[in-house]
């Protein structure tokens, strides 16, 4: 068993509800170009078919081959959400993101990816998770992303359902505290002004992650 299991066992079910809500909200047709920025093939083919083609951008090589799924027309595109100087304004009809924006960098890393995908995009919808929620999704422990970075270090191995089933290494762990940095909502706002910031919860009570919407 390793970590990305747990992850798929605990999160599908909120995943497949959050997919639904996009196609209800940013309405992609046969007709629609996606870009999916840091996504993957399988995000789409669990569903029917919803656009005429789909770009999933990566920092890193992923292996597909469109023959295994010719009726959804994806391709894949290594390239940094941050720097898409390639692709131009307005390129694609909807710019979809799915929990890759707190994986970024730092605040400005974040400006610079909120720019780049509101600029090559019509439709928007860019999901991460809530900071204001108790429980941290990476590692799977309550409160730990409310810490000082140096304390997350030295409590992530032992504290957390991820160290226990990864066991990660003191320099795995160095990375993912610096690389991960979680957002509030008054920065998505401010990261997205010219849209829409749903709110989905934790039990009805806590904001468990954040999605700005642009429906046109």
């Amino acid at each position: 068993m390793n970590i990305f299991s747990i992850y798929n066992v605990i999160f599908k079910r909120w995943r497949s509800k959050r997919f639904q809500l996009f196609v209800e909200t940013v309405r992609p047709s046969m007709e629609t170009s996606v870009l999916d920025v840091g996504g993957y093939p399988g995000t789409w083919t669990t569903f029917p078919p919803y656009a005429k083609s789909i770009t999933c951008l990566n920092i890193h090589p992923i292996n597909w081959n469109t023959a295994q799924s010719p009726q959804h027309n994806i391709s894949v595109t290594l390239g940094d959400a941050r720097h898409m100087h390639e692709v131009e304004d307005n390129e694609y009809d909807i710019v979809f993101s799915n929990s890759v924006i707190e994986h970024v960098g730092e605040w400005q890393d974040q400006q610079a990816f909120a720019h780049e995908v509101r600029r090559v995009g019509g439709k928007l919808w860019v999901q991460t998770p809530a900071r204001e929620c108790p429980f941290e999704p990476h590692y799977l422990a309550p409160f730990i992303h409310w810490l000082p970075k140096h304390w997350q270090k030295r409590l992530i191995r032992w504290c957390t359902v991820y160290g226990w089933i990864q066991r990660p290494s003191s320099e795995n762990i160095a990375e993912m505290v610096t690389s991960i940095r979680l957002l509030k909502k008054s920065e998505m706002k401010a990261l997205f002004p010219d849209c829409e910031i749903l709110v989905e919860t934790l039990w009805g009570v806590f904001p468990k992650s954040y999605i700005a919407v642009r429906k046109h």
